[in-house]
């Protein structure tokens, strides 16, 4: 059920699993052997040893059950203690992306090589373009590491693509500069600068960067008697798991969820709300506005990013107007959004209507642990459904798609797509922001007008998000499929 693309995300959502099945079989009276479950005496030692690997278990179930593994430092931690503690627990943990400082292989910087393609040519345009002149030739071109910036120049104009990148894969995919090394070479996250987007989590070859869980609250709640747990289904769960959209909502109601409603209600009132927003900054004149759904974004244009603060949208998210609507109609009951993003965790923190955020890695779990195959299920329909184009929002381009169909040639509008917060994009931001502030039209590289700038925090959009199980491209041709068939309900309707 749970595709396994590498060893680390494969002993990441075994570990998930076993965790899951703790909680169901003994309520955590037998979480300690889980390490030893996971990695018994036979298996090939992943970290150089066993114990090794049973150390990286016992921390990744810690985060699994809701703890942060960083703030935790004792010899002989005991899982089954702090299970007990989860079931204790009467609100979701905070969230937190962390190191597993124990397993972290504390990799070497990021830096510039030459490899044996070098030729020692004549024209030698890595020497004569490095700004610092950290580089020699002899027999073969070398980097002189101590004057070496990192500017990639010599990467570029090497004609034989003799000198290499080697990345420092955490560093390298935060587009914040929220990680960084300490003393003795490990990583470290900072909390002020981390957007909670997840791109560490999945770039970490070793597995050790790690979110505290809200999957254990979660089964707590559907375990309790008389309780009503509604799910809220983020658009991007088309694909993620086999057998049709409706067997899936089947199976949540078969773990116990009362009523299962698709976010995508709530993103057909985030299209209203927004294209108007629009109208109305467009008819006063105010030169861009950038769409509104993606918490990470908000972090990183708050934190990183002043100089486009000033243009987000202050429309509400699609998962804000669904819960408020599911409170309104039953305010007693436990709200849960099942999605793909880490950073919605963040925003569930300041949004009352939200009571737990889990992913589809993490509810994937809890269906195993059950041994309940979604395809075999029930094919039931949502409480809830939408009609309209608030399906699409999970895909790049689909917030502003849908916003134009509202906006019918009320006034000009001209969006912008960026696929993926970067690095580089978020120098493209500062500067789209700086344009706007100045007054003037703003303009692409190419030259070309926008008053309209969709951001997407992960490349392809939601479908490519941290808690995702499925190929995003597969995901992506299901979400389409999907909306197309709401459409044409929509259109039988009216």
């Amino acid at each position: 059920m749970l595709p396994q693309k590498n060893h680390a995300s494969a002993m990441r959502a075994e570990i998930l699993v076993q965790v899951a099945k703790s909680f169901l079989s003994s309520r955590f009276d037998n979480a300690d052997h889980i390490p030893n479950l996971i990695c018994p005496d036979s298996t090939q030692p992943l970290r150089g040893n066993i114990e090794a690997d049973r150390t990286y278990v016992k921390y990744a179930a810690l985060a699994a059950m809701g703890f942060d593994p960083d703030t935790i430092n004792e010899d002989n931690i005991s899982l089954k203690s702090y299970g007990q503690k989860a079931l204790e627990r009467t609100s979701a943990p905070a969230s937190v992306l962390s190191v597993i400082k124990k397993s972290c292989a504390a990799c070497m910087s990021q830096r510039y090589l030459v490899s044996n393609n070098c030729r020692t040519c004549l024209a030698r345009p890595c020497m004569l373009n490095c700004p610092k002149q950290a580089i020699e030739v002899n027999n073969q071109a070398s980097i002189d590491q101590t004057k070496c910036i990192k500017c990639g120049r010599c990467e570029d104009v090497c004609p034989y693509k003799a000198i290499i990148k080697v990345p420092l894969p955490c560093e390298d995919a935060c587009p914040v500069g929220a990680i960084s090394k300490t003393e003795d070479g490990r990583e470290y996250i900072d909390h002020n600068k981390c957007i909670s987007c997840g791109k560490c989590l999945n770039s970490c070859p070793f597995g050790v960067i790690v979110e505290t869980s809200q999957m254990i609250d979660v089964m707590r709640e559907l375990n309790t008697p008389q309780k009503e747990v509604v799910a809220m289904l983020a658009p991007s769960i088309l694909g993620q798991f086999s057998g049709s959209i409706n067997n899936l909502v089947g199976a949540l109601q078969k773990l116990g969820f009362s009523h299962v409603i698709e976010v995508a209600v709530g993103a057909d009132i985030t299209t209203l709300n927004e294209a108007a927003e629009f109208v109305e900054k467009a008819q006063k004149g105010e030169q861009l506005m950038t769409t509104s759904c993606c918490p990470a974004y908000f972090k990183a244009a708050e934190v990183h990013i002043p100089e486009i603060q000033p243009y987000v949208s202050h429309t509400k998210t699609p998962m804000y107007y669904t819960a408020e609507l599911v409170k309104k109609e039953r305010p007693n009951c436990t709200t849960v959004f099942i999605g793909p993003c880490l950073a919605k965790r963040v925003e569930a923190e300041n949004d009352p209507h939200v009571d737990y955020v889990i992913t589809f890695e993490e509810i994937g779990a809890i269906l195993q642990a059950h041994e309940i195959n979604v395809a075999e299920c029930d094919s039931v329909e949502f409480s809830e459904i939408s009609c309209a184009q608030g399906r699409g929002f999970s895909i790049s381009g689909g917030v502003a798609g849908a916003v134009a169909s509202l906006i019918e040639g009320k006034v000009n509008y001209l969006p912008l797509k960026i696929d993926g917060l970067t690095k580089e994009s978020i120098k493209s931001l500062k500067k789209y922001g700086q344009q706007a502030t100045s007054g003037t039209v703003c303009t692409n590289p190419d030259g070309c007008p926008f008053n309209m700038i969709e951001v997407m925090c992960c490349e392809g959009g939601c479908v490519a998000g941290p808690g995702c199980i499925a190929l995003s491209k597969k995901a992506a041709r299901a979400v389409e499929t999907y909306t197309a068939q709401g459409a044409n309900l929509k259109d039988k309707q009216s």
